[in-house]
C-alpha cells in the first residue's frame, strides 16, 4: 500500500473527498493541517497539526512521521509548504521558489514578462496617490478568489479602491496596479509530470468580468471555443508554468483572450478550488494517482458538458435561510444544490469577501444547455440575509 501525504486547510471542503477517493483506491492518507495542535484529534481523522506560518519548522515536523510516496496540496498556502516538505521528503514536486511565484501576484506577473508572454503595465505600489493610467486594477498580491481586487477608471475610484484593499491585508503589504486587460476569461485544469502539461479542461466562464469587482460564478466546460484558440491558451499556459518554474504537480490556470491573444492572469499550483472540483469527477482519483507515481497521461475524465456555478453574496448580511432548493434540483440538467452559508453566518461580498453561498452543478449534452439550466435553477433560489447589527 502506497502512502501518500495531503496537506490542506483545517477548514477546507476538498479534504474529506480526497480521503474517500484514497480509500477506494487503497491508498494509506495522512492528513496535515493547519489545527490547533493543544487539541486531540477534533476532527478524528489523526491529521498531523501544523504551523503554516513556519512552513521549515513544519517540513521537519512531517519528516519525523516516516516514508510517503508522495504529497498532495489544497490551497495555495498548503501548496508551499509541501514545495518546502517535499524537498526535505524526497518527493517529486514543484520547487519553493516557483510555489511562491505563483502565490505573488508581482512575481508571477514579472516571470510573465521575463519570457516575453503578453503583459500588462504594472508595478507595486504603496500610496493612494500614484499615478496612473486609467483604467487599471488594483490587486492585493497574496489575495486568492478575486478577494480585493478592484477596477478603477479615474483617481477618485483609484484612491477609494486603495484605501478598500488595504483595509483587509497587512498594513506594510505592497499592492499590485496594473492596466486593465479587455476580454473574455477562461480557466484551465491540468496537470503536470516532471515539467510535461496534461490538459484536463478548459473553462468558458460566460458571465462578463469587467469591473469594478471580478466575482467568478460560471465555469462551464468543454469550452464553445474554435479549435484554434484553444489551442493558443493551451500554448500561453505552457509558457506562463515554464516562466514560472512549475514541474510537478496539478495546476489551475487563469486567463483572459481577446483580440491581441491570450494574456495570463495566474497560474495556480494546485486543483481548482473548494466544491468546484465536483465539476470534474475522478478528479481526486487522478491527482491521487499521479502523486501515488502512475501514469495519468490517458486518464480521461468525463467528456460530457458539466458545468457549476458559484452563487455570489449579493450583499452583507447575517444569513438566516433558504429558499426554492427543490425547484432549482428540479430543473432539467441539475446534477444538485449545495447551500454552504450557515445560519447565522456573517457574510460579506466581494471585494471585501471571500465565500459564496453555494454551489450548484449541472451536466448534460452541449454547455449551452448547462448554462442555461444553472442561470434557471439560481433564479429559483431566494437567500435571506438580515441586516448586521453594528458592534459598540
Amino acid at each position: 500500500m502506497k502512502r501518500l501525504l495531503l496537506i490542506g486547510a483545517k477548514t477546507g471542503y476538498q479534504t474529506r473527498t480526497f480521503a474517500d477517493a484514497a480509500a477506494r483506491l487503497g491508498l494509506e492518507l495522512t492528513l496535515a493541517t493547519d489545527r490547533c495542535h493543544v487539541l486531540e484529534n477534533p476532527w478524528g481523522d489523526d491529521a498531523v497539526a501544523l504551523e503554516f506560518k513556519d512552513p521549515q519548522d513544519a517540513a521537519r515536523k512531517l519528516a519525523e512521521e516516516g516514508r510517503f510516496d508522495g504529497i498532495v496540496a489544497l490551497g495555495d498556502g498548503p501548496a508551499y509548504l509541501a514545495a518546502v516538505a517535499a524537498q526535505q521528503l524526497n518527493l517529486p514536486y514543484n520547487s519553493p521558489q516557483s510555489v511562491d511565484n505563483c502565490r505573488n501576484k508581482f512575481l508571477a506577473r514579472r516571470c510573465f514578462y521575463d519570457a516575453g508572454l503578453l503583459t500588462p503595465n504594472f508595478r507595486r505600489i504603496t500610496d493612494a496617490n500614484t499615478n496612473v493610467e486609467f483604467p487599471c486594477v488594483l490587486k492585493p498580491l497574496s489575495q486568492s478568489a478575486s478577494r480585493g481586487v478592484i477596477r478603477a477608471n479615474n483617481a477618485e475610484e483609484f484612491a477609494e479602491a486603495f484605501h478598500r484593499i488595504k483595509a483587509i491585508v497587512p498594513h506594510d503589504e505592497f499592492l499590485l496596479v496594473e492596466d486593465f486587460i479587455p476580454g473574455r476569461e477562461f480557466a484551465l485544469e491540468g496537470i503536470l509530470t516532471h515539467g510535461k502539461l496534461t490538459v484536463l479542461a478548459i473553462f468558458d466562464k460566460p458571465d462578463p468580468l469587467d469591473g469594478p469587482f471580478f466575482e467568478e460564478t460560471l465555469y462551464i466546460t468543454p469550452s464553445r471555443l474554435p479549435a484554434y484558440a484553444r489551442q493558443e491558451i493551451l500554448y500561453t499556459t505552457n509558457k506562463a508554468i515554464q516562466a514560472l518554474g512549475l514541474t510537478h504537480g496539478p495546476i489551475h490556470a487563469e486567463m483572459r483572450r481577446n483580440e491581441r491573444g491570450v494574456w495570463m492572469l495566474e497560474v495556480a499550483a494546485r486543483p481548482i478550488g473548494g466544491l468546484c472540483a465536483k465539476v470534474l469527477p475522478g478528479l481526486e482519483e487522478l491527482i491521487l494517482r499521479h502523486a501515488a507515481g502512475e501514469d495519468v497521461s490517458t486518464f480521461a475524465l468525463p467528456d460530457h458538458a458539466a458545468g457549476v456555478m458559484m452563487i455570489p453574496i449579493p450583499r452583507a448580511g447575517i444569513y438566516a435561510r433558504v429558499s426554492g432548493e427543490d425547484e432549482a434540483r428540479a430543473v432539467p440538467l441539475m446534477e444538485d444544490v449545495i447551500v454552504t452559508a450557515k445560519i447565522g453566518q456573517h457574510l460579506l461580498p466581494l471585494p471585501e469577501g471571500n465565500s459564496y453561498l453555494g454551489f450548484l452543478f449541472a451536466r448534460g449534452d452541449a454547455p449551452a444547455r448547462v448554462e442555461a439550466a444553472l442561470r434557471q435553477a439560481h433564479a429559483k433560489l431566494r437567500f435571506e440575509l438580515n441586516a448586521a447589527l453594528p458592534v459598540l
